[in-house]
């Protein structure tokens, strides 16, 4: 399942994304019109520049504003960044690859393959999904 912290992530980008391009919105602004608490949203939108999706302009008009566009953001990105695999065990996780300690070989494991499988059309539906396509019209 999506965390709350991705979920809330993801609503703040969809706010980021509706604005007038050159617009700058204050975290209050985007708490609001998001639906998200403030409390959460001041570290989510640290964890988002970090990730390089946002940035911020500090001083009396400042606020936070996309710097990578909408339509290259996806889904995938997002549940990395703040949920970590995609994969549901390490053993058939890309970026978070761990080898199973109760497995004689990764090569025989039906489980490990049946994941993989599973990883790979989650992957690929979650790289198909970008804020821009969820953006309201």
């Amino acid at each position: 399942m999506l965390s709350h912290k991705a979920k809330y992530a993801l609503k703040a980008l969809l706010y980021l994304a509706e604005q007038d391009e050159n617009h700058i919105s204050r975290t209050v602004e985007i708490a609001d019109g998001a639906n998200i608490p403030k409390k959460f949203l001041e570290q989510i939108l640290l964890d988002l520049k970090r990730g390089r999706f946002v940035s911020s302009k500090q001083g009396k008009f400042g606020g936070y504003y996309l710097i990578k566009s909408k339509n290259d953001i996806t889904l995938a990105e997002i549940h990395r960044l703040f949920d970590g695999a995609i994969a549901l065990l390490p053993c058939a996780s890309l970026n978070f690859y761990e080898p199973c300690s109760d497995c004689k070989t990764e090569s025989e494991c039906n489980l490990r393959h049946g994941l993989m499988l599973i990883r790979d059309k989650t992957l690929k539906a979650m790289e198909g999904i970008t804020i821009a396509s969820l953006v309201k019209k």
